[in-house]
């Protein structure tokens, strides 16, 4: 069913865990099959320095999540936002067709945490805002 590539990201999956004081999450789950996913990303200088994540799901989720997190690991918060599911794919090479939805739910979650990280800085820049006019 998995080739041995994906069986050996499986079993050997990288950026596994949670980052304490996130700049930003993303969850998302499938209701169909099961898959919650969660990766937490944390920022410096408009780069992704750090990510990881937390699945629960089938191989071809915890697969998606490790390579999705080290493709983003380094990048731009512009460039991870661009990652597709397809990329994912790439590294990832053959999976069941009715697998790669997986891969889908890793872009969505990363696209979730950026978001997270944008709304955080917005309320933290309207705090300052708030206290340098008093």
């Amino acid at each position: 069913m998995y080739t041995k590539k994906v069986m050996n990201i499986f079993q050997n999956p990288k950026h596994v865990g949670v980052i304490r004081g996130a700049d930003g999450v993303g969850q998302v789950g499938n209701a169909v099959c099961g898959d919650i996913m969660k990766i937490t990303i944390k920022v410096e200088d408009n780069k992704i320095v750090d990510a990881k994540f937390k699945t629960f799901g089938c191989v071809a989720a915890i697969a998606s999540s490790s390579v999705a997190c080290g493709l983003i690991i380094g990048k731009t918060l512009e460039e991870a936002k661009a990652l597709t599911n397809k990329q994912v794919l790439e590294v990832l090479g053959e999976v069941p067709a009715n697998k790669i939805h997986c891969s889908v739910l890793a872009e969505e979650a990363i696209n979730l945490a950026i978001e997270d990280y944008h709304k955080k800085q917005e309320k933290l820049a309207r705090k300052l805002e708030k206290q340098n006019k008093k």
